[in-house]
């Protein structure tokens, strides 16, 4: 007997056909002698016929009620689940966010998790009843309702089974697994196995959407091992797990893309201390958020900063850096949103040389001129083209030898 917390994503209730299928494969690991915990999300395209009605109804709507309004999509979700079950001879009980005690800061749209109570998850289970919980959503201490911002199932998912002390976390999603890379772009792609914390860290954070990233950061810090798997089959999916001595035989484990880039340089700043923080700070007061910084040194003590923010930021960010750069006499700024990230992670790079060179040959080859590169100690990222984008994947996956370990 074990006690598993099972996530189920928009795509897998997205009708009352699913909910049903869902509803069997849970019942299943019930009667297979297992206290069960399913976390759901909203069916699949009710959040964004919600925030469209919002935006019908007002140019800006509050992030509060915003929050209220969006949460009833899981409150719709976990309750048809919780019927579907007691139809089926089984007693289940539904629990709101605030219910589950979820507490959250006060970011509403982007709340943090900081605290679940899961005293009555615990009481409920201790009547054999299987709970069923609201994602995405929580409380913060005023007793507004807060959401935890795209993917955020994920993230509650993970935080009560770490909370509730569960033996694993499933979390079933549209896809078998986490693969080398997407296979709708690369038909190579492998399902792997298993893959470490932080080697999924590095994916989720450069365009991977299997996994949201502060889900995995949960998972890490408590040690909760993560199965990724289908809702739509039986087969066994990809662990999530702390780095194993054979993990480091893979010196990359995958490629990953993100399309959601766009590149802002400022010319001939002065070459001097503060002008960085004079740039960046007004950009994280508006919770921009800067991903790869590059800064080239001209002689007569000016500099060039080049840095990349989402797309989705983009505009505000250009608005911000141009009145930033007036105020420091830099003569120019430059955009460019037709850009786009690839990347390579493992963690065999810990202890492995060559990696970027064989990296930066395969794209060479190619004629893919690289824009800027960064690293970590097991990922190196490259801005290339966007038009090159997909190409690149399929390069890289064939350079390391992907398909074939």
């Amino acid at each position: 007997m074990a006690l598993i917390v099972q996530k189920y994503g928009g795509t897998s209730v997205g009708d009352l056909e699913r909910i049903h299928n869902v509803a069997t494969r849970v019942a299943k690991a019930y009667d297979e002698g297992n206290d069960v915990v399913v976390v759901l999300s909203a069916m699949s395209g009710v959040t964004d016929k919600l925030t469209e009605m919002a935006y019908q109804a007002s140019e800006k709507p509050s992030k509060r009620e915003m929050d209220v309004l969006l949460s009833t999509g899981e409150q719709t979700t976990v309750s048809l689940m919780a019927i579907t079950l007691q139809q089926m001879g089984y007693r289940a009980e539904s629990l709101l966010g605030f219910q589950a005690e979820i507490q959250t800061d006060n970011g509403a749209g982007k709340a943090r998790i900081m605290k679940i109570g899961a005293n009555r998850i615990k009481s409920l289970l201790a009547e054999k009843k299987i709970v069923v919980v609201a994602g995405f959503q929580g409380m913060d201490s005023d007793g507004n309702i807060t959401t935890l911002g795209r993917g955020g199932s994920d993230t509650s998912a993970v935080a009560i089974a770490a909370s509730i002390k569960a033996d694993a976390c499933e979390i079933y999603t549209d896809v078998d697994g986490i693969y080398t890379t997407d296979p709708r772009i690369c038909d190579k792609a492998r399902k792997l196995e298993r893959i470490s914390y932080d080697e999924m860290l590095e994916m989720a954070s450069l365009g991977a959407k299997v996994l949201q990233i502060r889900s995995v950061g949960f998972a890490k810090k408590y040690n909760v091992p993560i199965h990724v798997r289908s809702s739509f089959n039986e087969e066994i999916g990809t662990m999530v797990v702390n780095e194993e001595s054979g993990m480091e035989q893979l010196v990359v484990s995958g490629v990953t893309l993100d399309k959601n880039e766009a590149r802002i340089t400022v010319k001939k700043v002065p070459d001097q201390p503060g002008v960085s923080a004079k740039i960046f700070s007004p950009l994280a007061a508006s919770g921009i958020q800067v991903d790869m910084i590059i800064q080239n040194t001209r002689s007569g003590g000016e500099t060039d900063l080049t840095f990349t923010v989402t797309k989705t930021d983009y505009q505000e960010a250009i608005e911000i850096t141009r009145r930033v750069a007036e105020e420091l006499g830099g003569k120019e700024v430059l955009v460019a949103d037709d850009i786009a990230k690839v990347s390579v992670i493992g963690v065999g790079m810990k202890n492995h040389s060559g990696v970027a060179s064989r990296m930066f040959q395969a794209l060479a080859d190619e004629n893919i001129n690289i824009r800027l590169i960064t690293t970590s100690e097991i990922r190196i990222s490259c801005v290339i083209d966007e038009r090159y984008a997909e190409l690149a994947v399929r390069i890289l996956h064939d350079a390391f030898s992907l398909d074939t370990m």
